[in-house]
């Protein structure tokens, strides 16, 4: 598959999901960072998993498996946790999710895409830079953290 195909259209679903559930982009972008890192731990074995399941092994299927395991954790966590009120928040959100989440699916999706002309540009130049999309996502993750603010309980509030 073409590169920019596959990239854009991983990219309006992602920006879609995360834009329709509102959740804050802090603890999106750790859910990522945490799915890649078990990528790397559990890949080889989700992958034996499947082949074992009769489902053919191959590029697509890796892509899959890795892919899916990357974005496990911050698609469970889109139906839980705080919330942007505004739609500004919301966009702005959406987009940093969607930008950080096609940086750390770069290396999965490098076993489906066919990288000719322009595609091949534009993925050695995702690749060149995924390093400081990913540092730099995880500074904005983390700070927006900071600027969440737990949710107000009432004194009349039974427990």
């Amino acid at each position: 598959m073409d590169v920019i195909v596959v990239f854009a259209g991983l990219a309006l679903v992602l920006f879609g999901l995360s834009f329709a559930h509102k959740r804050r982009f802090g603890l999106l972008g750790l859910a990522l960072a945490a799915g890649s890192i078990l990528s790397g731990i559990w890949g080889y074995d989700a992958q034996l998993i499947v082949s074992g399941l009769s489902v053919p092994s191959g590029p697509l299927t890796t892509a899959v498996v890795l892919s899916t395991i990357i974005l496990l954790p911050a698609v469970l966590l889109l139906f839980h946790g705080y919330t942007y009120k505004t739609l500004v928040g919301r966009l702005v959100g959406a987009g940093l999710f969607t930008v950080l989440a096609l940086a750390f699916l770069i290396d999965p999706l490098k076993h489906i895409v066919v990288l000719t002309g322009g595609g091949a540009d534009f993925y050695n130049w995702m690749t060149t830079n995924q390093d400081g999309v990913i540092g730099l996502g995880m500074i904005v993750a983390v700070v927006d953290l900071f600027l969440t603010k737990p949710a107000m309980v009432h004194k009349d509030a039974k427990h």
